[in-house]
Formats: structure tokens, sequence, C-alpha cells
């Protein structure tokens, strides 16, 4: 594959991964919008997300199984148009239990033919010293999709006079985005080859194949890893009412934080990616865990004066950047941890059904804690039980490293020795 090729594929699997879920997460940005357009109750909105979600942890694994054994050419050319088409569908906005069927296809769509794809086209475009930075370049790309398409939408919604109308042709938008990306795909990611990615790919995955991951204890260790650093992902998300409640900020400074938080995704993965080749994934990861440790224990202590406010900010970055640079990279614990490449989407498939639950528990832990705690003792307890979760994360990297990529490295130096 040439370097322009190489880089086109790269640039369009990342888009494409970053804006394909702008459409389900339509709420992040315009929750009063949708919900006046589509008549809803914050009930009715919030079951949207849980149908979405739900959908979506069921399909995981299968979706990963799937990829093993489909072209992801295929699938994620498949999910990318269909998922549009159900998005132009919902741009009519439709009734209620339309648009419930609407959020549950798209975590099929998404999931069970996209994700899994995704990330065995990934870890085919480099080889095995290069892990960190494919993923790396994968999650700073997606992040510059997400935003600057976000961006650009949002312009489009206020110039049209941030009404129903506006948010119609938004959605309308996005979804011939994501077709057209659905049709570049054809014609620039390449079908995985026996010549691409190895002899290994000609077997076909079986259930005797699933099986085997499933006894293997580094899968285990990487589920861990990926929930623990989501579960902090997730606690990020209350940065902005954490300064509105506890500092007391404007609505547009809090809000500012949260962007703010957004910009530092594509330079914090793409950074790690690159440390991550040079000293090892699970040794980063074990690190950037230490920081979030120590982050979100600083956020449990630190007073709400405005003396502290800038300090405040300052940690808000800290966290932001080591959350960021753990999600880029934490999937190239597949290559570290030994797992055969002709099982990674089976594998990525186990991975994410396990870490990404805190889609389900984590918004019921965070809304429970802040209505019986009331103010800032609330997010004191929030961010103390995501620190120690941080801590559960830092001792599953730590097994990796100890358990899998040191002894590697002892015995591949004994081997030397004993060949020279």
């Amino acid at each position: 594959m040439s370097f322009v090729r190489r880089w086109l594929v790269m640039s369009v699997l990342s888009f494409s991964g970053g804006i394909i879920f702008l459409l389900p997460f339509l709420r992040e940005i315009y929750y009063r919008p949708m919900a006046g357009a589509l008549s809803l109750t914050n009930t009715e909105l919030g079951v949207l997300m849980s149908v979405f979600g739900f959908t979506s942890m069921v399909a995981y694994f299968p979706g990963g199984w799937l990829a093993d054994r489909v072209s992801p050419r295929r699938l994620m050319t498949t999910s990318l148009i269909l998922t549009g088409l159900a998005g132009l569908y919902f741009s009519t906005f439709p009734s209620y239990k339309i648009s419930v069927a609407i959020h549950a296809f798209w975590g099929v769509s998404i999931t069970l033919l996209f994700w899994g794809a995704m990330i065995r086209v990934t870890r085919n475009w480099a080889p095995a010293d290069q892990q960190g930075r494919a993923f790396g370049w994968l999650e700073s790309l997606r992040g510059v999709g997400e935003v600057v398409t976000s961006s650009g939408l949002l312009l489009v919604f206020a110039w049209l006079g941030s009404g129903d109308n506006a948010m119609s042709v938004v959605i309308a938008q996005l979804s011939s985005i994501v077709i057209a990306l659905g049709v570049l795909s054809w014609f620039v990611i390449e079908d995985i080859t026996a010549e691409t990615s190895g002899d290994e790919t000609k077997k076909k995955v079986g259930w005797h194949e699933v099986t085997g991951l499933l006894r293997m204890p580094v899968i285990w260790m990487i589920s861990c890893v990926v929930l623990c650093a989501y579960c902090a992902y997730w606690t990020s998300f209350y940065f902005t009412p954490y300064a509105s409640d506890v500092f007391l900020t404007t609505a547009a400074v809090a809000g500012a934080i949260g962007v703010g938080r957004m910009w530092l995704k594509p330079l914090a993965a793409i950074i790690a990616g690159y440390v991550a080749d040079r000293f090892g994934v699970a040794i980063s990861i074990s690190v950037l865990f230490v920081v979030l440790v120590g982050s979100f224990v600083i956020f449990a202590t630190l007073p709400g004066t405005p003396a502290m406010f800038y300090f405040m900010l300052a940690n808000v970055a800290i966290a932001g950047i080591a959350i960021f640079a753990i999600r880029g990279i934490y999937f190239a614990l597949l290559e570290e941890g030994g797992i055969p490449l002709a099982v990674t989407g089976t594998a990525a498939g186990i991975v994410s059904a396990v870490g990404f639950t805190p889609d389900i528990f984590m918004p019921l832990l965070g809304g429970v804690l802040l209505d019986t705690y009331p103010g800032v003792e609330g997010y004191r307890y929030f961010y103390l039980v995501t620190a120690v979760i941080c801590a559960l994360g830092l001792c599953a990297s730590l097994l990796i490293y100890f358990k899998y990529v040191r002894n590697k490295a002892v015995m591949n130096t004994a081997a030397q020795v004993v060949t020279s």
C-alpha cells in the first residue's frame, strides 16, 4: 500500500468512526431543540439513548465475530449507508415509537456492522511495533472529525434560526455526510487478505477460537482497563456541571470548559500513540492511570472557592489529556497481550461488550450520588469512586505489563543469548 493510499485509508476510517456516532448522540448538543421538535419529555429523550445503549451492548460481541468473517469494507460501507438512510428518515421527526425503533436500529447498524470492522482495519494498518500510533491516529482523527463536523453543523443551525426546521436540516445534512462516507469507504478501504495481514487470516473464526479467547486472562485484563478508562471518560462529562454548581461559573463558562475538553482529544491521542510505541502500551497506560487517580483525588478535595478556579481548570486539562490518551491506545493492548491478528474483531467485541458497560451504570451512579448528596459533597463522593476505579485500572494494566510484556521481553532476550 502506497504512502498516500495508506493515509487516505486512515482518514476515511477515522472520520467515519467519529461522524457516524454523532447521529445517535445528537442530544449532547441539541438536547432542547430535539425535545421540542419531537415533542418529547426528558424521560422519553432519555429512553432513546438507553435503547441505543442496550442494542449496542448486545451487538458488540457478535459484531466483533462478524468482522473476522466478513470483509470490513462491505461491513463499513453497509453500516454507514444504512445509518445515514435511517438518519434521513429521523430528520422528518417521526413519532416517538418510530424514533425509538430508529435508535435501536442505529445500535445494530453501528455496533454490529461498523465497530469491530474499524478496530480490525486499524490493527491491520500498522505493523506490530506501531500499534500505539495506529490507534492513536485513529482516536485523534476521530476527534478532529467530530469537532469540525459538529462545529460546522452548529453554525448552520444558528444561521437557520435554531428552530425545528434548522434541526431537521442539521440531521439531514449529517445523515448525508454519513452516506457519502459510506460510498467513499467502498472505494478507499481495502479488503483484508492473506497478503495484507498474514496467512493466519485465511482461517475463519469459529466457536473454538471464541472459547479460546474467553479462556485467555489477558482478554479480561484488557476489558478491565477499557472499563476503568471509560468510567473516567464518563466522569469527565460532569466537569461542566461541577464548574457551575461548585465554582458558581456562568453557563457560558461552564460550556466553554466542556468544549475545551473536546479539543484536547486529537492532540492527546496521537502523542500517546507515539509514546506508547516508544515505551510500551501497558506501561504508558499505567502511568496515565496514576495521573488520573491523583487528579480525581484532587477534584474530591478541592475547595470550591474563586481562588482555586484556575487550579481547577488546570486539573480539568490534566484529567482530560490522560483520559483521551488512554482511550487513544487501549486497543493497542491487543498486540501487546498476544491476541492473534485473525481474531482481532472477536477480541474487540468481547473487550467492548465488557469495557463499555459504564454507558449503563455511570450515569445512574452520578445521578444517585448528586441527588442523594446535593452540592459539593455529591461531587466529592463521585470523584472518589472514580479514583478507586482508576486504581483498579492501574492494577490491570500493571498485570498486563508484568505477566505478558516483561515476561515476553525476558524470554526474547534469553532466546537471543542461547542462539548467539
